[in-house]
């Protein structure tokens, strides 16, 4: 797979500039969403790197987005996570920090901390109102600069997750996978097969020319580039779980077979307790240093 790879996607109909950034370790897309008219931008997903062996956080992409900000001369207007990631660290806290910008999640985050509180028994953690900026609604408008933002409520992979649709671009997170791969997994807790193929569907009756990106791609056997963006019509047409003439039924035996398959993504059980807290590490203790929180035997 390409290291760091980065492509921008430019619209026909007047709609944002899309910064398309890959990380290569948890295979994440995270973008950087612009008003070609305004300046403003808001910052998807972002992805904290993160070395399990040894527990140590770093800020490289995070600072390649900035990167990406400071040369186009960009106003950071939101920072933006679609759920609370399982497979990477959100940095959205620190890019908050260090723009200003409000870091934001859709308001069912507040359900899903309720079930991770019970694993990790933690009956007291997650105050998610106040960790981060705010929480919003299903159908809520807002813009970034003058392109208005569109707040979907795209369950499945898990109860809350949330797709932004901007104009004639849509982020629509661990739902689809890439247009020659499928769809994501609906295995976490408070994931449901059925929940995904209704925000799928969702998400395909939105104009078949809108630009559809995803959260992770880690290649095929023949495409070794990671890939992030197909349109409406593409994933109508051509989607192997969910193109066609598919059924609900058909897809949610294949997709829970398919997911029985799959272990936890090694970051799960760390990124939960920081992205549940809106990207901040877990309290730091009476020696100043902070400590994961692992439950054993219980996935």
């Amino acid at each position: 797979m390409s290291v760091g790879q980065e492509f921008t996607s430019h619209s026909s109909s007047g709609g944002p500039l899309i910064h398309c950034l890959y990380e290569p370790d948890t295979g994440s897309w995270q973008y950087i969403c612009a008003d070609p008219a305004t300046g403003k931008c808001a910052i998807i997903d972002p992805v904290l790197d993160f070395d399990p062996a040894h527990a140590r956080t770093s800020t490289e992409s995070a600072e390649k987005l900035l990167g990406i900000v400071k040369q186009h001369g960009y106003d950071v207007q939101w920072i933006l996570d679609t759920h609370p990631h399982a497979d990477h660290l959100t940095a959205g806290r620190w890019l908050a920090d260090c723009t200003g910008a409000p870091h934001v999640i859709g308001e069912k985050v507040t359900e899903i901390a309720k079930l991770w509180r019970d694993y990790y028994h933690l009956p007291d953690a997650f105050p998610v109102a106040d960790d981060f900026d705010r929480l919003l609604p299903e159908g809520i408008d807002f813009s970034i600069g003058e392109l208005g933002v569109k707040v979907l409520l795209s369950a499945g992979h898990t109860l809350g997750s949330v797709s932004y649709v901007v104009g004639d671009a849509a982020f629509v997170h661990d739902t689809l996978m890439h247009v020659d791969v499928g769809t994501a997994r609906a295995d976490f807790p408070g994931g449901s097969t059925g929940e995904l193929w209704n925000s799928i569907q969702e998400i395909l009756s939105l104009p078949e020319n809108t630009r559809l990106f995803i959260g992770h791609d880690y290649g095929t056997d023949k495409r070794e580039r990671p890939a992030c963006e197909a349109t409406v019509a593409q994933h109508r047409a051509d989607n192997p779980h969910v193109g066609g003439n598919q059924s609900k039924e058909a897809f949610i035996k294949l997709r829970e077979e398919r997911d029985a398959t799959l272990g936890l993504p090694d970051r799960m059980l760390f990124a939960l307790q920081v992205n549940l807290r809106g990207g901040r590490l877990p309290p730091a203790e009476a020696d100043g240093n902070s400590y994961f929180k692992i439950p054993a035997n219980k996935f």
